[in-house]
């Protein structure tokens, strides 16, 4: 098994060293893409079978878009720096110290997800209320969210797998994984609403096995010892260097998360106080855009453990590379993207409309979608810098665009714009918000092309890396 082993990481290092960077790059992230969109239809299969059941169901489906968030946020926090530092690892050929990594982070995450499952349980009306729920959608939503926390555990931990597997180069059993589930969530999803006669609690029941079914097969290839890295208790680490590197470069995506739940939070109790029909149409429109986002995202965390293999072995005309290759490619995919879905906005926002009262959804729905796909391009680039940074270590770079899109970017604008325009307002105020984020991603990249310029410099005259 060590003989195995040692062969799959000289392997990996060849690949990452060696190997034309945009070949890489999109072995690495293809299948991060396929999991990505995939896993997004695990929401949108929900919204489109619970659209049957009228207006209130539907934003009861996107008021806890927000409990995802929730847990994703500590999952998500520890599986980014846990990912981030095991590629340096790996990279360095640390891969014993690259087990404790995910090992700490795996426990860490799954215990996080079971305190969000008791407090989410003991206070349910409170916490749906919170999120968004109307007087006429918060029954709905309650039952939504039941099945849901009960796999809050298993949630948590999946995000730490799904980031590790890639981080060792093994991104096809990550998207096999996520992806199998948001297959079975499809097929799932009519059966519990409508042949069992649940509803949407059924819809949650659907989601929370797909969960579990994701979970058995992320676990196995650790469990049956086939992957680089180990996942065992016994090799939990709670040592300064380990959490530091997690918490630091991770708690960008934890601040995004909770700056996502805040932001989600606010959109919809103004969207809610407009009408069912609005938030609605908001809620949807933003599970359709998860589907360029996706693309997006995935194309960046495969691009991103490139990145930090290079920058860990001091690759540093490689780490150059990579990033020029990934900027133009995920704008030039952001632009095809966001003209494809521009042009059929209203036809797929209508896919959840069915009713003929559903005409405002339709129209903020549609007029939400085409305005981020205006600012698609940039949202594509700014992800890419995003990634460079954490993929380097630059944790505070990444935590400054992290929290960009839906924090420092969003929070200012979204009242002013609400109040005055209403519910065009409220459709607007992410696409402007994209926009915004553009003039912190550009003096942040010169920073960061100065940063890999020194490092090189310093190893051309034999000093140690920054």
């Amino acid at each position: 098994m060590a003989a195995a082993d040692q062969q799959r990481q000289l392997q990996r290092e060849d690949m990452m060293l060696q190997a034309p960077l945009p070949r890489v790059i999109m072995k690495m992230a293809l299948p991060s893409i396929i999991s990505f969109l995939i896993t997004s239809v695990y929401s949108l299969a929900d919204a489109f079978f619970v659209s049957d059941l009228g207006e209130s169901a539907t934003a009861a489906i996107s008021v806890n878009a927000s409990l995802d968030q929730i847990i994703m946020m500590a999952g998500s926090m520890l599986a980014v720096g846990a990912a981030s530092y095991i590629s340096r690892l790996l990279g360095a050929k640390d891969a014993d110290k690259a087990s404790q990594v995910l090992s700490t982070a795996f426990f860490i995450a799954a215990v996080f997800g079971a305190v969000v499952m008791v407090l989410g349980t003991a206070f349910m009306h409170p916490m749906v209320r919170l999120l968004g729920a109307t007087d006429t959608c918060e029954q709905y939503a309650v039952e939504y969210a039941t099945y849901v926390l009960l796999v809050a555990p298993f949630m948590a931990a999946n995000f730490v797998m799904n980031q590790c597997l890639r981080a060792e180069g093994s991104a096809l059993l990550s998207m096999f994984g996520m992806g199998f589930g948001g297959i079975l969530n499809c097929f799932l999803d009519p059966i519990f609403i409508f042949e069992l006669n649940m509803g949407v609690a059924g819809a949650s029941l659907a989601t929370a096995i797909s969960k579990l079914v994701s979970f058995a097969i992320l676990v196995f290839p650790y469990a049956a010892r086939r992957s680089t890295l180990r996942l065992s208790p016994r090799r939990i680490r709670f040592q300064a260097d380990i959490l530091f590197q997690i918490v630091s470069v991770g708690s960008s995506s934890m601040f995004r998360s909770g700056l996502a739940v805040v932001s989600a939070i606010v959109l919809n109790n103004i969207a809610g106080g407009i009408s069912d029909a609005v938030l609605a149409g908001i809620g949807v429109s933003t599970k359709i855009m998860m589907f360029p986002f996706s693309v997006i995202l995935g194309f960046g965390t495969g691009f991103q453990p490139v990145a930090g293999f290079n920058w860990g072995a001091r690759r540093y005309d490689r780490v150059r590379e990579s990033y020029h290759f990934a900027s133009r490619a995920a704008i030039a995919g952001a632009v095809v993207m966001g003209a494809a879905l521009a042009l059929f906005a209203t036809p797929a926002i209508s896919l959840f409309a069915k009713a003929d009262q559903a005409q405002a959804m339709r129209e903020v729905g549609a007029l939400c979608i085409r305005l981020q796909c205006l600012a698609l391009p940039i949202h594509g680039w700014v992800a890419v810098v995003n990634m460079f940074c954490a993929g380097l270590g630059n944790a505070k770079g990444a935590l400054l665009l992290s929290t960009a899109r839906q924090g420092t970017c969003f929070l200012p604008i979204v009242y002013p714009m609400a109040w005055a325009w209403g519910a065009y307002g409220v459709a607007s105020v992410q696409a402007v918000a994209d926009c915004l984020t553009l003039l912190l991603a550009l003096p942040l990249i010169r920073r960061v092309k100065r940063q890999i310029q020194a490092a090189e410099d310093l190893a051309s005259r034999g000093g140690g890396a920054t």
